[in-house]
């Protein structure tokens, strides 16, 4: 049986950390351009009570997001000592192309993956590079896209990447730009013939698009400052009871069809879009069984990165692979499980053995 083996791990974090201090001098506003009800120091407690984050990353200026995956993409090549030219796909997954600044422009056009794939100098013509837009989970997505080449036998090593400058599409008159941050992920994907029970195991993903497809969207400003519809929105309560209607669904979904039992998973790898959605999607799906989560199967990183829309799960995936998170490591054999929602809506979940 062929399986896919994540062989090495990258990201790329942005040097710049905002608090949420630097949010004091902000005037917020609703959709129908009415002020907050609530002054902006109650309004950043509630948030921080909420979301968890007390500060996110930005990308500098003229760091664009294929810049940050090709740094992410180096890091998980020499991870996995692999030779950039025996490389058969290089898959990107991100939202808003390349924007250089906020307000820019954005780029899509050469794709981003030719744009990486011509930064690590590869010359084999058959190395194919495309991008996948999928909201929050297109890294996932593209890591499922990844592992069916390669159990089709038209690839044996692919470089999935998730990369995202969410801070050059912000409103800065909506208090959810808060939530958002930039940054890179990725691994290196490859074939596994020897050692079966070892990589990528089942996985799922669905699509709502009826009244879900508006749940995130682009619009203008809340303040109707600017009209055009280039900022990122969000109906925020309506996201979150579809996550935690759904998400622990598909989870669930995803590891019986495996086989796998719910005591075996070492960790959960959940998108990091608020803490206590994340909890909250995590208790759901342990309800499903009649079991309550045990401690410390939840990494989280998004109270000092926030939310870096595609970028969340491979750059936490990194950051453990590498011992950065105080009590949380993986050892071969360990069962974990990824799961993700965001903007279409769309979810997936992924289980692997490492």
């Amino acid at each position: 049986m062929i399986r896919s083996l994540i062989a090495g791990t990258g990201a790329y974090i942005p040097t710049l950390a905002v608090t949420n201090d630097a949010f004091l001098s902000s005037h917020f506003y609703n959709p129908d351009q009415t002020p907050l009800a609530y002054s902006i120091e109650t309004t950043l407690k509630k948030f921080s009570a909420i979301t968890g984050i007390h500060q996110r990353r930005y990308a500098a200026p003229g760091i664009t997001a294929s810049l940050m995956g090709l740094e992410a993409g180096r890091q998980a090549l020499h991870h996995a000592q692999a030779n950039p030219e025996l490389i058969d796909q290089i898959i990107v997954a991100h939202n808003y192309g390349d924007m250089a600044y906020r307000g820019a422009p954005r780029d899509q056009v050469p794709s981003l993956a030719s744009r990486i794939k011509q930064g690590l100098g590869i010359k084999n013509p058959y190395c194919i590079a495309y991008d996948l837009v999928f909201g929050c989970p297109g890294w996932l997505l593209a890591l499922m896209q990844a592992d069916q080449a390669i159990r089709s036998g038209s690839a044996s090593r692919v470089l999935v990447i998730g990369t995202e400058t969410l801070s050059r599409v912000l409103d800065g008159s909506d208090r959810d730009s808060m939530i958002f941050a930039d940054g890179a992920g990725a691994c290196l994907l490859t074939k596994n013939d020897t050692v079966p029970e070892r990589g990528l195991l089942h996985s799922i993903a669905r699509s709502d698009t009826q009244t879900e497809a508006s749940y995130i969207y682009s619009g203008k400003a809340n303040d109707g400052s600017e009209e055009a519809p280039v900022f990122i929105k969000m109906q925020g309560h309506k996201v979150y009871e579809y996550a935690l209607r759904e998400v622990p669904q598909a989870m669930k979904k995803c590891l019986d069809a495996s086989g796998r039992s719910i005591d075996e998973l070492k960790m959960i790898f959940i998108h990091q879009a608020n803490e206590k959605m994340d909890e909250a999607i995590l208790r759901e799906f342990y309800k499903l069984y009649s079991h309550t989560p045990p401690a410390l199967i939840m990494p989280m990183n998004i109270g000092w990165m926030g939310n870096s829309s595609v970028a969340t799960i491979p750059t936490l995936l990194h950051q453990v692979m590498s011992g950065e998170l105080a009590d949380y490591r993986l050892q071969s054999n360990d069962l974990i499980l990824f799961a993700s929602v965001g903007a279409g809506m769309h979810i997936n979940a992924v289980l692997y053995q490492v």
